[in-house]
């Protein structure tokens, strides 16, 4: 077994870069230490996929799941049903404290205000903290997404971990055939319009012709909540 600093994110990135989702998956469990390594999901439309890989290769893995507070009550709903159906053993929901909302957001209508300041207080700071005591972790960012994503790597470093994408490489093809062919149950909200599915008050339907994640912050400057930022650290309270 293999400490995470002793394997560079870059020269696994390169060792991996045509590896498939399950051999990444497999790689990122063979390589940290049993209970250092978490999976991150939202539980959003194309979820199923990447936690279809996770429980193929080790369902006991954790997965951790931020709950802001302005979910979808079809989000919550969707997350039990789809880790019942995949056997997922451990499944961990991450919420911020009463206190720094309290204190913080107190109103409940910093969405509005400052968007991207409620993402740092519901759900980077949160999962920052939830993945203090893990080495590595898998995430379920896409290429074909566009944006900063069109270039993702296949492992990335961050802070003192390690940092996997397991379908960074895939197509929106590929993601539908990995949910299909397991007969996995979809959420919801992608039957209404919703091809991406974040907070409640920060999500809308996407347009025809639109981008997968074009009805996220919809005429705002954010494109993304800031968890993979290369600036996030775990916080201390």
């Amino acid at each position: 077994m293999i400490a995470a600093d002793e394997m560079p994110a870059t020269r696994l990135d390169r060792t991996l870069a045509g590896a498939n989702p399950w051999e990444i998956v497999a790689q990122a469990r063979r390589i940290i230490e049993p209970g250092r390594l978490a999976v991150v999901s939202s539980f959003g439309t194309e979820s199923a996929a990447l936690l279809k890989v996770v429980a193929d290769v080790d369902p006991t893995i954790p997965t951790l799941f931020v709950d802001t507070g302005w979910l979808f009550e079809e989000t919550i709903a969707y997350r039990d049903q789809l880790a019942a159906a995949l056997k997922l053993q451990d499944v961990r929901v991450i919420t911020a404290s009463p206190q720094m909302l309290d204190s913080r957001d107190p109103g409940s209508d910093l969405w509005f205000t400052e968007p991207e300041a409620c993402c740092q207080l519901r759900k980077v700071e949160p999962l920052m903290r939830a993945l203090a005591t893990f080495d590595g972790w898998i995430n379920g960012r896409k290429r074909y997404h566009g944006g900063e994503r069109a270039h993702l790597p296949i492992v990335e470093a961050d802070g003192h971990r390690i940092k996997f994408n397991p379908l960074a490489r895939t197509t929106a093809a590929d993601v539908e055939r990995i949910i299909a062919e397991a007969g996995l149950p979809r959420h919801p909200l992608l039957r209404r319009g919703f091809a991406s599915v974040g907070c409640m008050p920060c999500t809308s339907r996407t347009r025809p012709g639109e981008a997968v994640r074009a009805g996220r912050w919809r005429d705002r400057d954010q494109t993304e909540c800031g968890i993979h930022s290369a600036l996030c650290r775990p916080v201390v309270s």
